[in-house]
């Protein structure tokens, strides 16, 4: 397949009751840092992590305190299968609880997603390997919020506690 791209969309599923956040990193302690990280952001954070290895032995590393979504992130890591990417699953916490300090975890180039929402992952393949090019989050919008939506949207941040 030398020279040669192929395009592949890959389906995420998301457990219920969990969100994903999904990045690229470059190093193997990305599993230990990303896990410190997260058990740091919250006493109450359930999570799985997996991070693909994308030389040497090439395995998914795989961390966490939740051993079914630790094994959905294993699942999504292995189907998306380029290298150096990472997926963390978390219930019981939102990813603006955690999305700061994944940031400035050392290892981590940059986050791709992170949504509840029906996700797509697309990915290229060449003879070399997979990359992520990019993420379909949820759907298509279909218009503008007038003043009622807008209304539900800053009662739905209030009765969540994000705004006073």
């Amino acid at each position: 397949m030398s020279g040669e791209v192929e395009i592949k969309v890959i389906p995420v599923d998301i457990p219920k009751g969990a969100n994903v956040i999904i990045g690229q990193s470059h190093f193997i302690k990305t599993v230990e840092d990303i896990y410190e990280a997260l058990a740091t952001s919250s006493p109450h954070l359930k999570f799985g992590l997996a991070f693909n290895e994308a030389s040497g032995p090439r395995l998914v590393r795989k961390e966490g305190n939740d051993p079914e979504l630790i094994e959905a992130a294993v699942k999504t890591a292995l189907n998306i299968g380029a290298g150096h990417v990472f997926v963390v699953l978390i219930r019981e916490g939102y990813p603006i609880n955690v999305l700061n300090s994944l940031k400035v975890v050392p290892e981590v180039c940059r986050i791709f997603c992170a949504t509840a929402n029906p996700l797509q992952v697309v990915v290229a393949e060449t003879d070399q390997g997979r990359g992520v090019i990019g993420i379909i989050d949820g759907y298509t919008v279909v218009g503008v919020e007038d003043g009622e939506k807008e209304s539900e949207r800053k009662r739905f941040l209030r009765s969540i506690g994000y705004k006073r």
